[in-house]
């Protein structure tokens, strides 16, 4: 079973972040690395070293999730993800991934899996086809 997960997102996600890895875990799945634990980067050697854990745990990872709105490292793992060929869930809860305004290229891939809806839509559709 591939059942080791990443989550990318922004800090304002934070709360979400915590609670989708809570109801993964809860179903027996695995986090690579919870940097929801870190306080913000003080200083270029605190990014050093988080980027390190981060680019680690992705690589790790089975699988990625991206919980949008996400920032610009959010969108760097999700680049790492993808050149892995890894399985990646983006997800929203509003249909901006398809705004054709605002959306990207990368969104759309084969190996990207959107999921529009609810925190408990997204961990039943990864439990589906991970568990």
């Amino acid at each position: 079973m591939t059942n080791k997960f990443y989550i990318a997102s922004s800090f304002i996600n934070i709360d979400r972040v915590r609670e989708v890895s809570n109801l993964l875990k809860d179903k027996g799945f695995v986090q690579t690395y919870d940097w929801t634990q870190n306080d913000r980067a003080a200083s270029l050697t605190d990014l050093k070293e988080i980027g390190e854990k981060e680019l680690s745990a992705v690589l790790r990872s089975d699988f990625l999730i991206i919980l949008l709105p996400a920032g610009k490292g959010s969108h760097i793992e999700f680049g790492i993800g993808l050149g892995q060929g890894k399985k990646i869930y983006l997800f929203s809860e509003n249909d901006d991934i398809d705004n054709f305004e605002t959306t990207s290229t990368f969104y759309h891939l084969d190996n990207v899996e959107k999921v529009i809806g609810t925190v408990e839509e997204l961990v039943k559709r990864v439990t589906i086809e991970k568990g």
